[in-house]
């Protein structure tokens, strides 16, 4: 038995774009609860504290178009000064889990997917924050 395959002539339409940006590390570490207890209103987070960061690396959808440089890392500042009902607990919302079919229909131009047995991770092509505000801003001189 053998069969010859004609094509496939479905179509469903252009690929819908996104509108929004996205939260990218600005250095490496490891995030830390407390900074991503206050990067959660700036938009939808893809990673949970611990979780190994680098500069370029994007960590969560931006709520608005641009994107949006932040540190995961940062944490809380210590001081021997201690106060009643003043430290408040951080309560984290959970993040988006990102399937390898939700990372394609994710990114955008100069974003990449790093798949590895381990982890499915989404990144800047260009990873350093000064280089892509070089980048944009020669191409922006070039289209003017």
């Amino acid at each position: 038995m053998n069969c010859y395959y004609a094509g496939y002539d479905l179509y469903r339409g252009a690929f819908p774009t996104r509108y929004t940006g996205s939260i990218v590390a600005d250095r490496q570490g490891k995030a830390v609860a407390y900074a991503l207890f206050n990067l959660a209103p700036r938009g939808q987070l893809f990673i949970v504290p611990g979780t190994p960061v680098y500069e370029g690396m994007i960590v969560g959808e931006h709520n608005r178009e641009q994107d949006i440089n932040v540190n995961p890392c940062k944490e809380k500042k210590l001081s021997n000064m201690r106060a009643a009902g003043r430290d408040e607990n951080v309560i984290q919302t959970p993040p988006r889990i990102v399937t390898l079919e939700g990372a394609i229909h994710f990114i955008k131009e100069g974003e990449i997917i790093e798949v590895t047995p381990k982890s499915l991770r989404l990144r800047k092509a260009v990873l350093t924050a000064k280089q892509r505000h070089l980048n944009a801003a020669a191409e922006r001189k070039a289209v003017a």
